[in-house]
């Protein structure tokens, strides 16, 4: 489905709130409740809009720490990457995970309320993903930028 500017800016605007109603839309795209409505189940039956969802604040509820880890695995083979894939998918502590090219396989987001609880999620959930020969762990000091799509993007 190729979008237009409207389809772009109902786009744009939900990111930026998207618990707004359609009267709210059509007051900041040119186009009347019903037509936005259309347009946006155009959106997702198309799959451009793939969901909604709360945000959250994560220090609010506790967790302080954020780890980006570097995983090496002891090979590449289609086996044991979908074994990974299949097990990091389920654990609890990682909020991302990134199959890379270059040194590393994959790059994680974890997120732990302190630097003990780093330490059990590393024993209990890191170290027994399957074929994992490297960890590396970096501390977010601090969140510069988050986002869901550029904002050049639309």
């Amino acid at each position: 489905m190729a979008i237009d500017a409207l389809d772009k800016a109902i786009v744009a605007a939900l990111l930026a709130d998207g618990r707004q109603s359609q009267v709210e839309l059509a007051e900041r795209v040119p186009l009347s409740p019903t037509a936005i409505a259309r347009r946006i189940r155009a959106l997702e039956e198309a799959g451009i809009i793939e969901g909604y969802q709360a945000q959250v604040s994560r220090k609010a509820l506790g967790f302080t720490m954020m780890v980006v880890v570097q995983i090496g695995l002891k090979s590449q083979g289609e086996d044991l990457l979908a074994d990974f894939e299949k097990a990091v998918a389920t654990a609890p502590s990682v909020i991302s995970c990134y199959l890379m090219s270059g040194e590393d396989d994959y790059i994680l987001t974890v997120l732990a309320r302190d630097l003990a609880d780093f330490e059990r999620i590393h024993k209990e959930q890191l170290s027994r993903l399957p074929g994992v020969v490297r960890l590396r762990s970096s501390f977010v000091l601090r969140e510069v930028a988050s986002r869901q799509l550029p904002t050049s993007s639309l």
